[in-house]
C-alpha cells in the first residue's frame, strides 16, 4: 500500500509564496510522473505540474513562469515552489503518482487560500 502525504499549504496574501511537498511511504517501486492537481470550488480538478523521472517537466499555461516543481527520486518525494500567488490560485491542492507499474496514487489534498 503507497501513502502520499502532502503539506505546506495554508494563507498567503496576494504576490506571496508558499511550498508544498508530497511524500510518499509504503510498498514503494518508485515512480514515473509524479505531479500537482488543484481543484477549485465549483471547477474540475486540472494540472498544474508534473515532472517525469528524469526530470522532464510540464506546467498549465496559467503558472508558467511563477512555480517550480522538484522531485527528490531517492526519497520519492516531489515539491511545489510556488511565487507570485494570485486569488485564482485558490484551490485544493493535490499530489498525484504513477508508480512504475502504472498505478495512480493521491494525496488527501492541502488547502492553499491567496486573500489580502
Amino acid at each position: 500500500q503507497v501513502r502520499l502525504v502532502e503539506s505546506g499549504g495554508g494563507l498567503v496574501q496576494p504576490g506571496g509564496s508558499l511550498r508544498l511537498s508530497c511524500a510518499a511511504s509504503g510498498s514503494i517501486l518508485g515512480f514515473n510522473v509524479m505531479g500537482w492537481y488543484r481543484q477549485a470550488p465549483g471547477k474540475q480538478r486540472e494540472l498544474v505540474a508534473a515532472i517525469t523521472r528524469g526530470g522532464s517537466t510540464n506546467y498549465a499555461d496559467s503558472v508558467k513562469g511563477r512555480f517550480i516543481i522538484s522531485r527528490d527520486n531517492a526519497k520519492n518525494t516531489v515539491s511545489l515552489q510556488m511565487n507570485s500567488l494570485k486569488p485564482e490560485d485558490t484551490a485544493v491542492y493535490y499530489c498525484k503518482a504513477e508508480s512504475i507499474l502504472f498505478t495512480d496514487y493521491w494525496g488527501q489534498g492541502t488547502q492553499v487560500t491567496v486573500s489580502s
